[in-house]
């Protein structure tokens, strides 16, 4: 025995299986390996870019608020008047007020803690006081009042223009009779202030304080926190005279208000004013490391600055009496609001697409098992356990999976900036458990019980079991709950749970499973009609469809739920921009609106033909509006306090513009008041609910401004164009003593140059408001065009998936398809019949499908619409007093239709594909010897 003969005891007896099944069928590994990346692609990229719009959404609403809302403010009270002058003195000097402001910077929460250069502290008086000065301006005889502040780092936040820097010269005292002060370029220009001017400040010595002008600056950055959190240390403003005896009767005067700017430690002299001063320290907040999940903590942080323990902290280090105000904390309530109303919505389109990509993940599964059966039922039957082939394949498609995932994940990361990554772990964990799980128990347990040669389990004759029905009916209950859970608590509080965001899938799961039970009884009956017809294409192809696997429901299952989820998605965006045109059109009442001042201002018939001679104008509508008319004494002689709108309108021009616009609409004939109702006669008039309450059924005396009539209500409608958001009462101009036009509603698509240009030549004081630029007003914040972008993404990933799931359909199915033809051809049957043949033979699978698509989704919007509330969606930024209560879900036709017919075409045009590429290759090779297809 040569060394050579003898077998090394460390090599392995065959080759390892795991790399012999690799390299039998790559083309499989790599496929699998593609599909897992893609899906665990999308799967770690979700959470991530809902946390990015998210965090991008607060990030928006905290830098959109004007610093005065978003500003960190400390205030304190002057030292008490118990301690020593130069107590006092010290603790409002530039030292003192610093080292407060570094404390207290250090004690704020630490997700906002803001940085040194738009923060800003100092002593300012918390009441103006008027100044008597003669060369200031007095614009109604009113002395102006001014205020006085120190600021801290006013050289690094302003460029001197004209003059010097304000200085201290020596040490500034309670009793120093003068300092020196600047002013801004806007407080310079209004009050008329050059460097040298003097200032005269009462104190409660009655003494005054000079404080001399040394220098004009202008602010580096005005609209940074520092100026913009207090605008008065920057610009001046006219402000009304308090009202001391209301009512007014006259009307108000105005005077100027505004800051002159001290030197850090000139605040001791401010302490004898009359101007009640104050200590003050304000932050401006960072938000750049603010994320969405840190707000539920910031929320309770600045709670307790404002009156909790944060106060009191605070309070150890600026005095007693100090307090903390903000309104940070309101913006995040709002955030925190359109984040509630946007979540769940999105959430939903999520669950469907998760859903579709499991149901494509199993099929490939599916499809892997059974192009495997006959290898492992080989092994099976030489003694093979059940244990040992799950585990021999699960290691092989660990070793696809696993890599694809983790690549998956780390293609998602660059993605959407930072952001947590246990969310983006979970989703490619889930789908390479999920296909390593899938392989090996659907191959394997169709060989639990030994399985006769030629076995069918075919569709017609199929039988389901009794854990299959009660399987389905225990989805059924699932989704009777789920749906019936939305449409009562709805997603607009937020308070949707997973079971709630799944009804649409369960809707979808339904549906494919009572289709797949269906399905065999037109079979039967169509496969009888055509037994008596002659040809055999007819035949063959629903003999072919009705011997098509019964455990087909997942592709048709796949394809339910994207077409349900596509459908889904298409509605969710179309009833986005329905509730925006719908909100524009109530803010306008038309496609254009002109009206005088306050809508009461008669508009000139000069204006009125002009507008009705402008292109694109289809309609005009002239009302008479009158606003604040008390409504009629009740029957027992007392008066109400309401007040409601009155229109004097044309009967056919209003009723035809409210039928237009589908704000309100009514019969004219019943507006319409006969011509001897002029005088004491009952006029018939069409109101809102609440009026309709007040006037109730018998005929009422109404006094307005354009006569006295005696009305009685002839409709009701909930609201009307010209006043949406108002009580209101339309009556018949003709009735009205003194008739005039307050406000014109134009229907149709005008020139809005020429409107404006028509109403310019008529007056300044005339407005043109468009419902088009209403329309165009609803600007996207992060958060929403984000959730948008997502549904677009939902859409189309639901597309690309049911692309998936016809393939992988077909491709299951394409090797007996393409022997079937090869044996047909043997027999006479022509390229063309063959094509008819594998069409006809898909379409009872394409068409149910895809009408069981259309329904489905019809059926899912149409049962969770009342729960769906799109308002925070779509309106949330827009005008509020003006969008509508709610904005819900509506099925919208060409998200329903156009993948239906997608998915019908696109199974067609795969089998015609697949029937042409067999009828160009030769039938030896598919006719071998011993081939069991």
């Amino acid at each position: 025995m040569t060394p050579r003969s003898v077998r090394d005891r460390r090599t392995p007896a065959g080759a390892p299986w795991v790399r012999t099944r690799l390299r039998t069928a790559p083309g499989t590994a790599w496929a699998l390996g593609l599909l897992v990346l893609l899906t665990s692609f999308l799967a770690a990229l979700f959470p991530r870019a809902v946390e990015r719009q998210g965090t991008d959404g607060l990030h928006h609403d905290i830098t959109a608020a004007s610093p005065g809302h978003s500003v960190l403010e400390l205030i304190s009270p002057q030292p008490s008047l118990q301690l020593l002058p130069a107590e006092r003195e010290a603790a409002v000097r530039d030292a003192a007020l610093k080292a407060i402001h570094e404390s207290t910077r250090a004690a704020l929460p630490a997700k906002v803690r803001p940085g040194a250069a738009d923060s800003a502290y100092g002593f300012r008086t918390s009441r103006p006081m008027p100044a008597q000065e003669t060369w200031l301006p007095r614009p109604e005889g009113l002395d102006p009042q001014l205020s006085y502040a120190t600021l801290s780092g006013l050289p690094r936040h302003a460029t001197l223009r004209s003059g010097a820097w304000p200085t201290v010269r020596g040490t500034v005292t309670e009793d120093t009779d003068a300092v020196e002060g600047a002013v801004t370029e806007e407080t310079a220009k209004a009050l008329g202030v050059e460097p040298g001017a003097t200032i005269s400040v009462p104190t409660r010595a009655g003494e005054h304080l000079t404080v001399r002008i040394t220098g004009v600056v202008a602010p580096r950055e005005p609209r940074s926190t520092y100026w913009s959190a207090e605008t008065l240390f920057r610009t001046p403003a006219l402000v009304p005279e308090p009202n001391s005896t209301p009512p007014r009767l006259t009307p108000p005067r105005y005077y100027w208000t505004a800051a002159v700017l001290l030197p850090p430690d000139a605040a001791p002299a401010l302490l004898g004013s009359t101007g009640e001063p104050e200590m003050f320290w304000r932050f401006a907040p960072e938000v750049s490391g603010l994320t969405a999940d840190d707000v539920p903590g910031l929320r309770s942080a600045l709670a307790s600055l404002e009156s909790g323990p944060g106060l009191v902290r605070l309070r150890a280090m600026a005095g007693d009496n100090a307090s903390f105000r903000t309104e940070l904390d309101q913006i995040l309530a709002g955030y925190d609001t359109l984040r509630t109303a946007i979540e769940p919505v999105v959430v939903v389109a999520a669950v469907g697409v998760g859903a579709v990509a499991a149901v494509v993940l199993l099929m490939t599964a599916g499809l892997i098992g059974g192009r495997r059966r006959e290898e492992l039922a080989l092994l099976r039957a030489r003694g093979g356990s059940l244990a040992g082939l799950g585990g021999r394949l699960l290691a092989e498609t660990a070793v696809v999976a696993v890599p694809a995932a983790a690549l998956g994940l780390l293609a998602a990361l660059p993605f959407f900036g930072p952001a947590r990554l246990w969310p983006s772990v979970a989703g490619p964990a889930v789908v390479a458990a999920l296909i390593c799980a899938a392989v090996p128990v659907g191959a394997v347990l169709p060989h639990r019980r030994p399985r006769l040669p030629g076995a069918r389990d075919d569709l017609m004759d199929a039988r389901p079991s009794r854990l299959r029905t009660v399987a389905e009916l225990t989805v059924l209950v699932l989704a009777v709950g789920a749906v019936a859970g939305l449409r009562r608590r709805g997603t607009a509080d937020g308070g949707g749970d997973l079971l709630v965001s799944a009804a649409p899938v369960l809707v979808g799961l339904i549906a494919a499973l009572v289709l797949v039970r269906l399905l065999p009884w037109p079979l039967r009956l169509a496969s009888r009609a055509v037994a008596r017809r002659r040809g055999a294409v007819g035949f063959l192809s629903l003999a072919r469809a009705g011997r098509s696997s019964a455990a087909g429901a997942l592709p048709l299952l796949a394809l339910l739920l994207a077409l349900t989820t596509a459908a889904f998605g298409g509605s969710v965006l179309a009833g986005v921009a329905d509730a925006r045109d719908r909100a524009a059109m109530l803010a306008v009442g038309a496609d254009a609106r002109i009206s005088g001042l306050l809508d009461t201002a008669p508009l000139p018939a000069r204006l009125v033909r002009e507008v009705r001679a402008t292109d694109g104008v289809r309609q005009v509508a002239a009302v008479q509006v009158m606003s604040g008319v008390p409504m009629p004494p009740g029957a027992d002689g007392t008066g109400s306090m309401k007040n409601m709108v009155v229109l004097g309108v044309d009967p056919d021009a209003y009723s035809g513009l409210a039928r237009t616009a589908d704000l309100g609409t009514f019969p004219a004939d019943r507006l319409r008041a006969d011509k001897g109702e002029a005088g004491n006669v009952v006029v018939p008039v069409i109101v809102s609910r609440s009026v309709a309450a007040e006037l109730g059924d018998g005929p009422r005396d109404l006094s307005t401004p354009a006569g006295d009539l005696r009305v009685r209500v002839a409709g009701i409608v909930p609201r009307t164009a010209a006043v949406p958001d108002h009580e209101f009462l339309l009556v018949d101009a003709a009735a009205l003593t003194r008739q005039r036009t307050t406000t014109l509603l134009v229907a149709g698509d005008p020139d809005p140059k020429a409107l404006r240009a028509a109403a310019r030549q008529v007056s300044k004081g005339i407005s043109v408001r468009l419902r088009a630029e209403e329309r165009a007003a609803f600007v996207d914040t992060p958060m929403q065009q984000g959730a948008r972008k997502i549904y677009v993404a939902a859409v189309a990933a639901g597309a690309g998936y049911a692309l998936m799931a016809v393939l992988l359909s077909l491709l299951r199915t394409a090797p007996e398809r393409t022997a079937l033809l090869a044996r047909l051809r043997t027999m006479g049957l022509t390229s063309r019949q063959g094509r008819r043949l594998l069409g006809l033979e898909s379409l009872p699978q394409a068409l149910p499908a895809a009408l069981g698509g259309v329904l489905v989704g019809w059926a899912t919007i149409t049962l969770l619409a009342p729960g769906v509330d799109l308002v925070g969606l779509a309106l949330f930024n827009g005008p509020g007093a003006t969008a509508p209560d709610t904005a819900r879900l509506r099925p919208d036709p060409w998200s329903l239709t156009l993948p239906a017919l997608g998915v019908a075409v696109l199974t067609v045009g795969a089998v015609a594909a697949q029937a042409w590429w067999a009828s160009r290759r030769g039938s030896i090779t598919e006719l071998r010897a011993g081939d069991p297809r």
